[in-house]
C-alpha cells in the first residue's frame, strides 16, 4: 500500500503519520490493501481554485476526490485509486459548527473522499446516497467513533 501525503496548507500543524494510518485502515476495510492513494491538504484559496476549475463552483469546499478508476484509462492500473484533496480551513470551521475536533473532521473527509474514489456517490439517485451514507457510518464506527 502506497499512500502519499502533501501538506500544502499552513493553517494548522498536521500529523501525517496519523492521517496515513487512518487511510490504511479505511482502504483495508474496503478491500483495497494494495491500493495507491494520494492525499493533499490545502487551504481555502487552493480549494476554491480546484473547485472552480474542476467542478465549476467558485467557493471552497471540504473535500474533492479525483478518481483514477473512472474514464478510458481507469483499468490501466486499478491499484491507483486517485487523489483526495481536503481543506483544513473548512475542516476547522465545520468541526467547530458540528462539535468535532480537527482530527475527527479530517477522518470524516478521508472516509468521504476514499468512498468517492472507489465508486460511491451521494449526488445521484437516493439509493446510491443511502449506500454511501451507510458505508460512511460503518467506516466511522470502525475508526472508533
Amino acid at each position: 500500500m502506497d499512500i502519499s501525503l502533501s501538506n500544502r496548507q499552513k493553517t494548522r500543524p498536521i500529523n501525517p503519520r496519523r492521517i496515513k494510518a487512518r487511510a490504511r485502515k479505511i482502504l483495508n476495510a474496503l478491500g483495497y490493501p494494495e491500493a495507491e492513494l494520494s492525499l493533499v491538504l490545502v487551504g481555502d484559496e487552493e480549494m476554491t481554485r480546484l473547485n472552480r476549475e474542476h467542478l465549476g463552483r467558485d467557493r471552497s469546499t471540504n473535500v474533492i476526490a479525483f478518481p483514477m478508476l473512472e474514464g478510458d484509462f481507469g483499468q490501466v492500473n486499478p491499484g491507483v485509486l486517485g487523489d483526495v484533496v481536503m481543506c483544513v480551513d473548512t475542516a476547522l470551521r465545520e468541526a467547530d459548527e458540528q462539535g468535532y475536533n480537527l482530527d475527527e473532521m479530517l477522518d470524516y473527509y478521508l472516509i468521504h473522499g476514499i468512498l468517492h474514489l472507489v465508486g460511491y456517490d451521494h449526488e445521484g439517485p437516493a439509493e446510491e446516497a443511502s449506500l454511501m451514507e451507510a458505508k460512511t457510518g460503518e467506516l466511522w464506527g470502525m475508526l472508533g467513533y
